[in-house]
């Protein structure tokens, strides 16, 4: 029993860790903003659910994958160097509802 209450409370910690470390929307309004907000016609615009469902059709890991190596126009990182994964993959959800 005391060993299943240690694995629960690793879990338990391990998934604390995987929220992003950052605010959405400062990432957003620093890094994303310039290109994702209707300005560039090949970058979705935030809330643009149409535009966006193609790309979140291909799933999560994919979007990060072209944020981190940079897709077409975007740059690599999309202009957050200090950002995580966790961190894109809160952004990208705040840009694509």
């Amino acid at each position: 029993m005391k060993k299943v209450l240690i694995v629960a409370a690793a879990l338990c910690a391990l998934s604390v860790n995987v929220q992003a470390a950052q605010d959405p929307e400062a990432v957003y309004a620093k890094a994303c903003m310039a290109c994702h907000n209707g300005q560039l016609p090949m970058a979705p615009k935030r809330g643009d659910k149409a535009a966006w469902e193609p790309r979140v059709a291909k799933g999560m890991d994919a979007l990060v994958q072209s944020v981190t190596n940079g897709l077409n126009a975007m740059p690599p990182r999309g202009l957050c160097m200090d950002c995580t994964a966790e961190d894109y993959q809160a952004v990208i959800k705040l840009m694509s509802e």
